[in-house]
């Protein structure tokens, strides 16, 4: 994220609105239309629509374009289980709070609806009709059971026998047995059946085991390698499972539960214990999505109405087959000529050893000048990691404080904590245990680090803690120096890989001095609001950012130049979208680069002239926020962990750092003015809050790639770098 700001209000503190007689406000809101929003949700399915446009692009490998179907299903999945599923509880206890454009949860949840059948038909039509074809036009084919030849069905018959009966679980329905629970996210097999003696119809549910590989590959020598889905090869052998009973008829369905978690912190004595009775109960949330497969007949889908409880308009009718995040095992398929070619992450230039035989000194580096690096170009292995690993072994190292939000068990950086702690260093690690869906593996991992004598703790009470801070606490030459790490990702090794982010090293003693305090206050009871070289929330980063957009404003009116750069996640928060509404008013070049939800308008006349939106996905997930403005000449630039939400504004604790270096400023305005410039791929926010994607030119060459670009740019950075 990008401010900008004048250093005599950096140095008093950038949260501190108290200290002057700034205000946000000049200009009047009459000024602004009603309907200046995008509806919120109906915004977040329009990015999964840009996710699955990637699937549907066939200038893409195959198996890439199969891996963004996953990810559609994965995001949608996610979507159900939180948005749809706080709807629907708002709805339930009668808390009936409006959306951020005045819609009644009942009418939210139809739209909704309407926008996510119609995505969910796009989706299957475009593995159907599109990916599918492709993959077997390259080799991969997705067969059905009636087209094996006899052999290959009895090599997988044979198969279903050794690895797939003996954890199948059939479960009937009858006045023994009542109707079974039905875990969210499973898919299952909804079979009717006669029994042979009595004559009576009996229904029984089968799930199709989850820890098995989705596709089967069937035996075979020939040139294209063939899939059957597992659940078509156990559709093929229910006779087996019900003995003396004749199959009459099976259709897939599958069930998303709210999974949602809600805690009392303030009436929580443990929040562990609390979080994970709390995990125990979202195992039971209620039914809110029922997929179901389009040939389905009425009696079996009656059944499933009526002891699920779901609605109407809670059923989906699919064409199969259902749950195509199952394509993420298409990953192990050995055919790279179906990917992207390969990127390899550098190590940044400043981190390179000198001697290929030595590690670089990550400590030298950092005090000869800030170090930038920018991931997955630049490798976290070699930089992040090496950083903390090369802090718990060296003996001059006193103390280690790192925020954890989401990592692995197995990571490195949890490794490098235990290390320092057994090596008797201070260590403190600020873990999220409220991370989403990432709760029961923190709780695990906190747990590890507590046992090895690392000083954990969880945070305040009713804030997430969303920061990316990491401080190394070094004595040299009996003084004490600060080394700090600030970053807009998570610390963790595997998502690096494929998540888009800065990070900056500094041995500046503000940095160090700023850190130290957060640090303190994050382990003890509140937020300090001052601090020089960070924003930090919930308190003040809103009125900070508020404030800077204001200058902006002051600026253009005052005939100055005047620029606004924001990159981020989302851009939800009304405050700061109309204070980007009247900058543009007062001629401020806005510009917005947004992954996500954007409820920002770009087709207000007289209001958004002068605000553009863009969008870009691709390999890499593009997660980094930066905040920049122009400041009369003298732009300022901050990278942190921050989305303009209401969730990470008021409810979370989020810091950004100030970039100072003029290389580095150079480097974070060059890439946001790439991703911004018409000759790269994007999509362009336009009217009706449709996105439309630019791809090619107007000879229908592809436009620049800006990752591939990026990543170009990287290497070339360090070759140059060699040759001197």
């Amino acid at each position: 994220m990008y401010p900008m700001i004048d250093p005599a209000l950096a140095d008093a503190g950038l949260g501190d609105a108290e200290d002057d007689d700034f205000d946000a406000n000049e200009s009047p809101d009459a000024l602004l239309p009603d309907h200046r929003y995008f509806d919120r949700e109906l915004s977040w399915l329009a990015f999964n629509q840009r996710v699955l446009e990637l699937a549907e692009d066939a200038s893409l490998p195959e198996l890439e374009r199969a891996n963004f179907l996953a990810i559609f299903a994965s995001n949608l999945d996610e979507f159900f289980m939180v948005r749809v599923a706080g709807l629907k509880r708002r709805i339930m206890t009668g808390l009936a709070v409006p959306t951020n454009i005045g819609r009644s949860p009942v009418d939210a949840l139809a739209d909704i609806s309407r926008e996510a059948h119609a995505l969910q038909l796009r989706h299957a039509e475009a593995w159907t009709s599109q990916v599918r074809p492709a993959l077997a036009d390259a080799g991969i084919e997705m067969t059905a059971w009636s087209e094996l030849t006899e052999s290959e069905r009895a090599a997988l018959s044979e198969y279903f026998q050794l690895q797939v009966f003996p954890v199948l679980m059939p479960l009937a329905v009858d006045p023994a047995h009542p109707f079974p629970y039905i875990s969210g996210l499973s898919l299952n097999l909804a079979i009717r059946i006669r029994n042979a003696r009595t004559g009576r119809q009996e229904f029984a549910r089968l799930k199709v085991p989850p820890m098995l590989p989705r596709f089967v590959e069937v035996p075979g020598t020939s040139e294209i390698t063939r899939y059957l889905s597992l659940e078509e090869l156990i559709a093929n052998h229910l006779g087996d499972l019900f003995p003396g009973m004749e199959v009459l008829d099976h259709h897939a369905f599958r069930l998303t539960r709210n999974e949602d978690v809600a805690i009392e912190e303030d009436e929580s004595e443990n929040l562990i214990q609390a979080l994970e009775a709390e995990l125990l109960r979202r195992r039971f949330g209620p039914p809110i999505r029922l997929e179901i497969t389009d040939d389905m007949d009425a009696v079996t889908l009656e059944l499933l109405v009526k002891e699920l409880d779901i609605t109407d308009q809670e059923v989906y009718r699919l064409p199969g087959p259902l749950d195509l995040r199952g394509l993420f095992g298409l990953s192990r398929i050995d055919r790279p000529d179906l990917r992207y070619p390969p990127h390899l992450p550098t190590t940044a230039v400043a981190f390179q050893p000198g001697d290929s035989n030595t590690r670089a000194d990550m400590f030298k580096a950092i005090r000869k000048a800030d170090v930038l690096v920018h991931h997955p170009y630049e490798s976290f292995t070699t930089s992040v990691q090496a950083f903390l690993e090369q802090a718990a072994r060296d003996p001059h190292v006193l103390a280690i404080k790192q925020t954890l939000y989401r990592t692995s068990g197995d990571s490195p950086i949890v490794q490098a904590l235990i290390d320092a702690a057994e090596a008797g260093k201070q260590v403190l690690a600020l873990v999220e245990v409220k991370a989403r869906f990432d709760e029961a593996n923190n709780i695990v991992w906190a747990r590890k680090l507590e046992k090895a004598g690392v000083h954990v703790v969880y945070g305040l009470v009713g804030l997430k803690t969303h920061c990316k801070l990491a401080l190394v606490i070094r004595e040299e030459d009996g003084m004490l120096r600060h080394y700090s790490h600030v970053g807009t990702g998570n610390y963790n090794p595997k998502t690096s890989r494929i998540y888009e982010d800065f990070g900056l090293f500094t041995a500046d003693a503000q940095v160090g001095k700023d850190l130290t305090r957060l640090f303190n206050e994050l382990s003890g009871y509140a937020i300090e609001k001052k601090f020089k070289r960070l924003l930090v929330a919930p308190l003040h980063l809103r009125k900070g950012l508020v404030r800077q957009i204001d200058a902006e404003r002051k600026n253009a009116e005052a005939g100055k130049p005047a620029h606004i750069r924001i990159k981020v996640n989302s851009m939800v928060d009304e405050e700061i979208i109309d204070s980007l509404y009247r900058a543009s008013v007062a001629g401020v070049k806005v510009e917005v680069w947004v992954r996500g939800i954007c409820s920002l308008r770009t087709d207000l006349e007289g209001v958004s002239d002068n605000i553009t939106v863009r969008s870009i996905l691709g390999r890499y997930l593009e997660h980094s926020r930066i905040f920049a403005f122009e400041n009369d000449g003298d732009p300022q630039v901050y990278i942190g962990s921050a989305d303009m939400m209401h969730r990470n504004l008021d409810r979370r604790v989020e810091a950004l750092v100030r970039v100072t270096d003029p290389a580095h400023l150079k480097e974070l305005l060059a890439f946001f003015d790439l991703a911004m410039d018409p000759g790269t791929t994007s999509w362009h926010l336009g009217a009706g809050g449709v996105w439309e994607r630019h791809a090619v030119d107007a000879d229908g060459k592809p436009l620049i790639d800006l990752q591939d670009k990026t990543m170009g740019l990287i290497q070339r950075r360090r070759r140059a770098r060699a040759v001197r």
